[in-house]
């Protein structure tokens, strides 16, 4: 499939555009869902995955390679989404920061057996929305999307260790929104 994909991006860069429609049919739903994740908008989800396209297919003749295509495509993806985000909807989550640092590991780690609970699972899902955008788009990528930390690194521009770490800091967050909610403490 590489060799097949490198070839069909070579030809639409050369100028068979009516090819696009094949990357958009193998791409769209994944791109779309990312900007849906961090817009938390499907309209705006819907306007950003045209724009992100746009801005690929303009771009593609700067595509060299270095990455996997889709790793390309959802790092101008998540600058593009990441950037509306940051306009259009305000800073949700003001957790301090001595009470993430005092919370066990442990604890935190606890996140994954609340996908048993229907009602946990529920406050998990509000809970990601009040993410800032950066964050929800490392918890899309990781867990939704089972994208590597490798990947993960590539798509948003940080080093695997800093993608570990605001991963470790995320399941703290979301543990405490959750914790939150449940006890009624919001």
């Amino acid at each position: 499939m590489q060799t097949e994909e490198q070839e069909l991006i070579r030809r639409i860069a050369g100028g068979e555009t009516r090819l696009c429609a094949r990357l958009v049919d193998r791409y769209g739903r994944a791109v779309y869902t990312l900007a849906a994740r961090i817009a938390g908008c499907t309209e705006d989800a819907e306007e950003l995955t045209q724009d992100i396209f746009l801005k690929a297919f303009s771009s593609l003749d700067r595509f060299g390679g270095r990455s996997s295509f889709s790793t390309w495509l959802y790092r101008i993806a998540y600058n593009t989404a990441v950037s509306h985000a940051r306009r259009t909807r305000p800073k949700h989550c003001g957790i301090d920061e001595r009470r993430l640092a005092a919370l066990p590991d442990s604890e935190a780690d606890r996140l994954e057996e609340w996908a048993e609970k229907q009602e946990r699972l529920d406050a998990l899902n509000r809970a990601v929305e009040r993410l800032d955008p950066e964050e929800r788009a490392l918890v899309t990528l990781f867990y939704y999307e089972d994208r590597s930390v490798g990947e993960c690194a590539a798509i948003t521009e940080l080093s695997e260790g800093n993608v570990k770490v605001q991963l470790h800091r995320i399941r703290k967050k979301l543990y405490v929104l959750v914790n939150d909610e449940m006890n009624g403490t919001e």
